[in-house]
């Protein structure tokens, strides 16, 4: 299942508003195989701590976060790449408003 416009270049910023005091998301890609999914986070606001059955690539596209991986923060800005492997405790924090594309690959 595909919720974004595959035929036309796309612009992910822009594809996404962050709302005051809210994360909010976007499927681009919903699929046996895995999902792409847009994000955008308000100055403060989180995804408390979880795990996940496959690694995560998380790609900032605006802004800035702290990414905790197994109790080590990582802050990472627009332009830059983290893995947040399979099955590790991982948590976000926006320290700016931020924007960021969630890639999940299942096999």
């Amino acid at each position: 299942m595909t919720e974004a416009n595959t035929s036309q270049p796309t612009n992910l910023a822009a594809s996404i508003q962050i709302q005051d005091d809210a994360v909010v998301s976007r499927t681009i890609i919903k699929s046996d195989a895995g999902t792409v999914t847009l994000f955008g986070f308000d100055e403060g606001q989180a995804l408390s701590e979880h795990t996940a059955p496959y690694d995560a690539l998380v790609q900032v596209l605006e802004g800035d976060v702290l990414v905790r991986i197994n109790q080590i923060e990582h802050r990472a800005k627009a332009g830059e790449i983290l893995i947040m492997p399979a099955n590790e405790p991982h948590a976000l924090t926006a320290i700016t408003p931020f924007k960021m594309l969630l890639t999940m690959i299942k096999a």
